[in-house]
């Protein structure tokens, strides 16, 4: 897994992980990520590039670009804001993608 901690613009990391054929847009539900192929469950996917970008002047700027891949094949982004996860989530979602952040 590929971690970057300072990018310059959450839009230059998505450019990034497109170059690298991360094609699908993931977004998160309750209980999964789901995109344009379909849902995936937290053992359906891994995460293989995580790009942390902090905002200059508000923490609620800060932003996680995550590079998706499912357990299929299929290669995506996921994008969260500061505080983005939910009660409603499912915790082994947002346990899986917030481990990589307390690094």
């Amino acid at each position: 897994m590929s971690i970057t901690y300072h990018y310059a613009t959450v839009i230059k990391a998505i450019e990034e992980l497109r170059a690298k054929g991360f094609t699908e847009d993931f977004n998160l539900d309750e209980n999964c990520l789901v995109c344009s192929v379909g849902a995936f469950n937290e053992d359906e996917f891994e995460i293989s590039d995580i790009y942390f970008y902090e905002g200059e002047s508000n923490p609620d700027d800060e932003a996680t670009v995550y590079g998706i891949q499912s357990t299929s094949g299929h290669k995506g982004v996921l994008v969260t804001g500061n505080n983005y996860f939910t009660d409603s989530m499912s915790a082994a979602i947002v346990d899986k993608l917030l481990v990589h952040k307390k690094k």
